[in-house]
């Protein structure tokens, strides 16, 4: 959490830093003019690619699977997209990385073997008694224990009144 806010208080400072160097190599105006251009390609894409995935999504649902590569896809490139529309040049990079689709592929393919990982890690550690565990023999789940018996449930009786016939 403390790293996430120093980040946080840094990544302003640096965006200004590089805008100075970048203003002092190529002028302000050109500069300016750059920052702008990337803002307006980062509405671009976060309005192409939203309408693109939820299409690719609702087609993937219409078939029948899960289409959450398609989700993943769209929001990488919502990421980057929003990354293009922060004013500044780091951002920009950031986000023009997000939007390749070879990028995207990788950590994509990072994100699901990390996830696999920790879903195996999970597992190893869970304590369900009615799956067996991962390498057991035969790894077949486990019946309940079920105990079979009969009982009979008794009303518990008031006193008789003695008047009563």
């Amino acid at each position: 959490m403390r790293a996430f806010l120093l980040l946080f208080l840094i990544f302003p400072v640096l965006e200004l830093y590089v805008f100075f160097k970048v203003s002092t190599a190529i002028g302000f105006f050109p500069a300016l003019l750059l920052i702008i251009a990337g803002s307006a390609l980062g509405v671009l894409v976060v309005r192409v690619a939203g309408l693109a995935t939820a299409l690719r999504a609702r087609e993937s649902l219409q078939r029948g699977e899960l289409p959450a590569e398609d989700m993943f896809q769209g929001l990488m490139l919502a990421l980057g997209g929003g990354l293009l529309l922060l004013p500044g040049f780091i951002s920009d990079v950031i986000g023009l990385v997000c939007l390749l689709p070879f990028t995207r592929r990788l950590l994509g393919r990072k994100l699901r073997e990390r996830a696999q990982a920790q879903a195996m890690r999970q597992r190893a550690f869970a304590d369900e008694p009615f799956m067996a565990r991962p390498g057991s023999a035969g790894s077949q789940p486990r019946q309940p224990d079920v105990i079979e018996g009969e009982y009979e449930h008794h009303e518990p009786r008031e006193p008789r009144d003695p008047r009563l016939p």
